[in-house]
């Protein structure tokens, strides 16, 4: 499993800078998984956010988000343990989910602003 997000991944990445215009300004509902390179319950849940992003498609926007990197937007939104996986919708932050969960649970959670 990969550590690192790269181009070719079907999630893209965010950063501080980015934050504003894909996240909040997004003309769809968003997924973003804060992570570091060094954590490990972070790479089990790396593939399962691509697998999303493609299987969502146009309907759903995934990204990544390297609190190494970009400590700004983890502190904003008080992230204190990773993976955490946010959710937004229209500018808003819907629902957190918090930890290397099933793919179900993320799922469950992203259905529910969808609509």
């Amino acid at each position: 499993m990969r550590a690192q997000v790269t181009a070719t991944d079907p999630a893209g990445p965010v950063n501080d800078t980015t934050f504003e215009e894909l996240v909040l300004k997004s003309p769809v509902p968003v997924m973003v998984d804060f992570w570091a390179p060094w954590c490990g319950p972070c790479r089990m849940i790396a593939p399962l956010i691509d697998e999303l992003a493609v299987e969502y498609g146009d309907k759903l926007r995934a990204l990544k988000l390297n609190t190494d990197e970009s400590p700004g937007v983890a502190t904003e939104y008080g992230i204190r343990s990773i993976p955490t996986v946010m959710f937004f919708k229209d500018g808003v932050k819907m629902d957190t989910v918090i930890g290397a969960v099933p793919k179900s649970t993320l799922i469950q959670t992203l259905e529910k602003y969808l609509s």
